[in-house]
């Protein structure tokens, strides 16, 4: 048999002295088996023989990746990636492309079936169809009514390509039934989505020149010649960003590089970057997006490194339960991740002191050192709560406002179509080296729908008012701000005289005074700063009664510090038998 010549990469998995399977080395220290395979590795030691190389003692190994089995037959993720203790000086298997054709192609497989279990055996297969049973698996049939069939001692075994030696999958599970000669294999594209370093293994399609159909020993490993000039430049930036600890969201960088006509991402997302550069390889026909994707990469590796933040969101809300009750539910976001604390409704006369243990609870979820940040999303008739002036602690009455960057939210700008409007605003902010306030007057004259156009359209990104937000005479214009949505929104809790109904915001008005001071601070402050910026005027203003920025209220809204990831998610866990 040609397939086997040289072909010293065929691996024997015993578990405690029984032989329980095959394996398949694919890295200088890496094997490839079933998980069901080593179900019992965790009681009792893994080795691994190479029965091409009888000289070759057993090697100890131990399970580095797991694809999710639960041990059900009929689950998916039925993958283990075994590390050995040494390199056994063995060149790893040959992977076929990933979109190489197999229907009704002569495949074998290598394996150790009861009667075998020592120098093993050969299973000579085809597939029927490429098409994936539960997106998971195809179908394996034998080449003929006669010979060996698939049997238990085939799992794990690597399925090749008769003519050129090549892995295109391995086998999963045998039929069982008497007189039922058929198995599955899971393809190596999705081996790959279960082991993120597979993908850095299989040869690039789109295009591929597939090697003559001859088997090719150890010594002239295939080098597939790639179709795209791209797909060799992606894969060094992706090996490059996993060198560097590049930490990025997969599924933002497909979406932003995908066009049009793409295929939608997986719904379960991609499990690393390695998955969803493998899936604009495999899945994307056009050969732009892989430069997009490519580019986009290269962009992120090439930026300078951003300071780590946090961020703790609280979320107020009225309790259905009483209206002395107050919903409160509180997240940690770091690096990316959602943390929340256990939500719960509390009288108002608690209130204070349960925040204080759940923002406790919150900071155990944040990086050391990172730059903190602490948002209350408030409904609108709370949106003036003095929330920045709460005591830090039961034991320390330090302002909280006056230790952390505290600023609030409109409860009603969580829904997703504000969030992205004001992500686009703030993309536009970020190069921006200071804000300009749109001053709105203590008198409220400025026409409403002339300042949500003043808001949309001009280059001031912050409003500020002279007036309290609850005040008669401005209300429709907070509304206005809230709605436009202004990205920023300052005032003062003190602000002008509600009383002084005939102020139109002269020099001697106390709101007149704030925005003036307002205008000159933030000139020269880039705005995603700002709440940092008002943390350091509020331990100024703590030690003075009269400054100006003794009540400062800071509504600043950047979706971005809240936004949670898509997808690091897992892949459903699961395999076969």
């Amino acid at each position: 048999m040609t397939g086997l010549r040289g072909a010293q990469w065929h691996a024997r998995i015993e578990c405690g002295g029984r032989v329980s399977g095959a394996g398949f080395l694919v890295a200088r220290d890496k094997v490839l088996t079933c998980a069901h395979v080593i179900e019992d590795g965790d009681v009792a030691p893994v080795t691994v023989t190479f029965p091409q190389r009888p000289d070759e003692a057993p090697v100890a190994a131990r399970v580095v990746a797991h694809g999710g089995w639960d041990g059900r037959m009929s689950e998916l993720g039925d993958l283990a990636v075994l590390e050995l203790d040494r390199e056994p000086g063995i060149v790893p298997a040959p992977l076929a492309p990933a979109d190489v054709p197999h229907d009704d192609r002569r495949l074998m497989a290598y394996g150790f079936p009861a009667g075998y279990d020592e120098d093993g055996t050969i299973a000579e297969c085809r597939t029927v169809t490429e098409l994936l049973l539960s997106d998971e698996w195809i179908q394996l049939e034998t080449w003929s009514g006669h010979g060996q069939p698939l049997a238990v001692g085939f799992s794990g075994a690597a399925v090749t390509l008769v003519e050129t030696g090549q892995v295109i999958g391995m086998v999963t599970a045998a039929a069982g039934a008497h007189g039922v000669r058929t198995g599955r294999m899971m393809p190596t594209r999705v081996l790959a989505r279960y082991w993120p370093g597979l993908s850095a293994l299989v040869p690039q399609p789109h295009g591929m020149r597939q090697p003559e159909h001859r088997f090719v020993p150890d010594s002239e490993p295939v080098t597939p010649v790639p179709g795209h000039p791209d797909g060799p430049r992606l894969r060094a930036l992706v090996e490059r960003a996993a060198r560097a600890g590049l930490d990025c969201d997969p599924m933002r960088l497909y979406s932003a590089a995908a066009g049009s006509y793409d295929p939608l991402p997986p719904r379960e997302g991609f499990g690393s970057l390695w998955s969803a550069a493998w899936f604009v390889l495999c899945e994307v026909d056009d050969p732009d997006t892989v430069t997009r994707f490519a580019d986009r990469l290269d962009a992120l590796l090439t930026a300078p490194p951003r300071a780590e933040t946090g961020a703790i969101l609280i979320e107020l809300g009225h309790s259905g339960a009483g209206e002395d009750l107050v919903r409160v539910e509180v997240s940690a976001y770091n690096a990316g991740r959602r943390h929340p604390v256990p939500a719960e409704t509390v009288p108002k006369s608690l209130l204070r002191t349960c925040i204080q243990d759940r923002i406790e609870d919150a900071f155990c979820h944040l990086t050391p050192g990172a730059d903190e940040l602490i948002a209350f999303a408030l409904p609108r008739d709370w949106l003036d709560w003095p929330v920045d002036r709460w005591e830090k602690g039961p034991d320390d009455d330090t302002p909280l406002g006056c230790v952390h960057p505290v600023v609030v939210t409109d409860h009603a700008r969580r829904r997703t179509s504000t969030r992205h409007v004001l992500t686009s605003a703030w993309k536009r902010l970020d190069s921006r080296t200071g804000a300009r306030v749109h001053r709105v007057a203590c008198g409220g004259v400025e026409d409403p729908r002339k300042l949500r156009l003043a808001l949309v359209q001009s280059e001031e990104c912050l409003a500020g008012f002279g007036a309290t937000s609850d005040a008669a005479r401005t209300r429709p214009h907070f509304e206005t701000s809230l709605t436009a949505p202004a990205p920023v929104i300052v005032w003062s809790r003190r602000g002008c005289d509600p009383d002084r109904a005939d102020c139109t915001g002269a020099s001697d008005c106390p709101g007149t005074a704030f925005l003036d001071a307002l205008d000159t601070l933030v000139s020269h402050v880039p705005p995603a700063q700002l709440p940092r910026q008002v943390l350091n005027l509020r331990q100024l203003a703590d030690a003075e009664e009269e400054h100006w920025a003794r009540d400062i209220q800071l509504l600043w809204d950047d979706p971005r510090r809240f936004t949670d990831p898509h997808a690091t998610a897992v892949h459903r866990r699961s395999p076969v038998a």
